[in-house]
């Protein structure tokens, strides 16, 4: 709605700059033009001070609600059918650096060989092939989770050298950022998003928060890529690592002059974690190591948060 008024917005002021520009030539009313370009000025700054709003509003929001996709809600509870993630379990060993000073995984994109390369865009395709609805759900969640964090890798390979992933703007629509809503992928004959897997899929259908901390986004600010593939059997364990990673790290959660800090992560997700600043803490306390827990209890619970969306390179 809100993009439809700018746009409106948009014409209406490129209306009256070239009407009243078309009088000046016709009739040489100097004094009408200027007194009519003042108006259109002051809608112009009106019309950049709704876009400013806008952007606001989607940096204080941040991200889509759940609104679950019907059709992948299809699963059968008997299968036993496992996917094979071996060759993007080889490309995250091969590149990913999970000892990284700052304690913050890297990926080595600079690094990556041309044979690696193909054998992604290889596992990107078998991937699309397979009838998803015909797997249980456990090997569903391992299937979404391994195609959104490959398929982002695959993206800022193809756009490398990028400072951010959301400088790849490849999405439809005017004010549109970064390659989230652009549909790359063709499974069971519907186009799918890197948005449709997060909002549409994983979220609305497992209801489980710690999904959060296994999509990974590319950016510093971000959970860790892991170095190896998700798989319906080591999902608990690398996940409930992985949180306690995150959250432990000051990117996750730090304190600073008697506030509590958190990702932007727990902010633009706080429905996922209990729909209130409240929520919030009480997840990071599952994850909190004991000191860090005294630390939280000690300060102010008013949160601040940040995000990084630097590139994890």
């Amino acid at each position: 709605m809100l993009t439809m008024k700018i746009s409106s917005s948009l014409i209406k002021a490129y209306k009256i700059i070239s009407c009243n520009y078309q009088a000046l030539l016709l009739h040489g009313n100097v004094q009408h033009f200027t007194m009519t370009m003042r108006n259109t000025r002051i809608h112009l700054f009106s019309m950049l001070l709704l876009i400013w709003a806008v952007i606001c509003a989607a940096s204080a929001y941040g991200a889509p609600a759940a609104n679950l996709w019907p059709h992948w809600q299809n699963h059968d509870v008997h299968s036993l059918v496992i996917v094979d993630h071996v060759d993007w379990n080889l490309i995250l060993q091969r590149y990913v650096d999970a000892n990284h000073p700052s304690g913050i995984n890297r990926f080595k994109y600079s690094s990556i060989s041309q044979k690696d390369r193909l054998a992604l865009k290889s596992y990107l395709q078998k991937m699309q092939k397979i009838e998803v609805s015909s797997l249980n759900r456990n090997e569903q969640k391992a299937y979404w989770i391994n195609l959104y964090n490959a398929l982002t890798v695959d993206i800022i390979l193809d756009h490398y050298p990028v400072k951010s992933i959301r400088d790849i703007d490849i999405s439809p629509g005017l004010f549109s950022n970064g390659p989230w809503d652009v549909k790359l992928l063709k499974i069971e004959g519907q186009e799918v998003s890197l948005n449709d897997i997060e909002h549409r899929i994983l979220r609305p259908i497992w209801k489980d928060n710690r999904i959060h901390y296994a999509v990974n986004c590319a950016s510093l600010g971000c959970p860790n890529i892991l170095p190896l593939a998700f798989t319906s059997q080591n999902f608990d364990m690398l996940i409930d690592k992985a949180a306690a990673d995150f959250i432990n790290h000051p990117r996750g959660v730090s304190f600073s002059r008697n506030r509590l800090q958190v990702s932007s992560i727990y902010f633009w997700f706080q429905a996922d974690f209990g729909g209130s600043e409240k929520g919030i803490i009480q997840h990071l306390k599952k994850y909190l190591f004991p000191e860090n827990v005294k630390q939280l209890n000690s300060v102010q619970k008013k949160m601040i948060h940040r995000y990084d969306w630097k590139l994890n390179e």
